[in-house]
């Protein structure tokens, strides 16, 4: 079976007429005819009704021009992926991140993306960090910036971002004063976390429990500033990757480091085993391993 005999096929199918499918393509009608009956006798059936001026597919003619169709198809991607792969003229990704890391980076990550590569399109999908895992592995997304770690034998991790924790707290706070505080002092504070869906409300109680106690919790908000400001109105502390701070402006806020180092690590995620576009490798190779802390 030859790709050129189903392309005739599909040409006739097409205009229902191999008169038409001649007049319309560089191929003549007698040929069109051959490479039809030639397909006929290798399948062993009949691809037109033949009774009516017009002709028809059978069943078994539909078969063959919708998989013949998808044949063709695949193998026309073949140039646009060379093509791609040539000078990533075109082409789109799929990209996951949670609300807060989106805020973050991504107008960064887009503005230095598009500079580089303008009609590569980047496919916001906002999302929690488990779903953004999910989507990846099911391989509904190309890529997805999370908090890590993740599991290692689902995918390709690639670290973007690293950056510490301090302590939040009112500037009139007992500890306001200390150069630095271990995690266990704050037993008896009243923290303010992020509400549940968001990866850092486990992370922090977490954090406490190894080191060993379970925080009382007297706010949660899904806005960080607004835990900032319930800082600054003394109802409570937090803890916060340092860049978040850096972020706000309220005088009466202080950060205080931690004395074992509490660390938030980004990365980007791909599912092991699946196609890296080369426009997905050159934005992996633009972007990981970069470290954004101070810049």
């Amino acid at each position: 079976m030859e790709i050129r005999d189903i392309k005739s096929f599909i040409e006739v199918a097409n205009h229902r007429s191999f008169t038409k499918a001649a007049e319309n393509t560089y191929l003549s009608q007698p040929s069109l005819s051959k490479a039809v009956k030639k397909l006929e006798e290798e399948l062993q059936v009949e691809l037109f009704d033949r009774s009516s001026r017009d002709l028809h597919l059978t069943d078994a003619g539909e078969i063959v021009y919708k998989q013949g169709q998808l044949a063709i198809s695949s193998l026309n991607e073949i140039h646009n992926l060379l093509k791609e792969l040539v000078d990533v003229a075109v082409g789109e990704i799929k990209f996951g991140i949670p609300p807060l890391i989106g805020t973050l980076f991504f107008p960064h990550i887009a503005s230095t993306f598009k500079e580089k590569y303008p009609n590569v399109r980047l496919e916001l999908v906002e999302l929690g960090a488990k779903l953004i895992e999910q989507l990846v592995e099911e391989g509904k997304i190309d890529l997805g910036l999370i908090v890590l770690p993740v599991d290692e034998t689902l995918f390709h991790i690639y670290p973007f971002f690293s950056d510490e924790f301090v302590l939040c707290i009112h500037r009139e706070h007992l500890l306001a004063n200390r150069e630095s505080v271990a995690l266990y002092e704050l037993k008896d504070e009243q923290f303010i976390i992020f509400s549940r869906n968001f990866t850092l409300h486990n992370f922090i109680i977490n954090a406490c429990e190894k080191a060993g106690f379970t925080p009382s919790i007297s706010y949660k908000s899904s806005q960080w500033d607004l835990i900032l400001e319930l800082v600054a109105s003394k109802l409570g502390i937090t803890l916060l990757p340092k860049i978040l701070f850096e972020r706000q402006s309220n005088p009466t806020i202080k950060t205080i480091p931690l004395k074992s180092p509490l660390l938030w690590n980004l990365g980007f995620v791909t599912k092991k085993g699946a196609y890296h576009s080369f426009a997905l490798r050159k934005f992996l190779q633009l972007f990981s391993a970069v470290n954004y802390v101070g810049g």
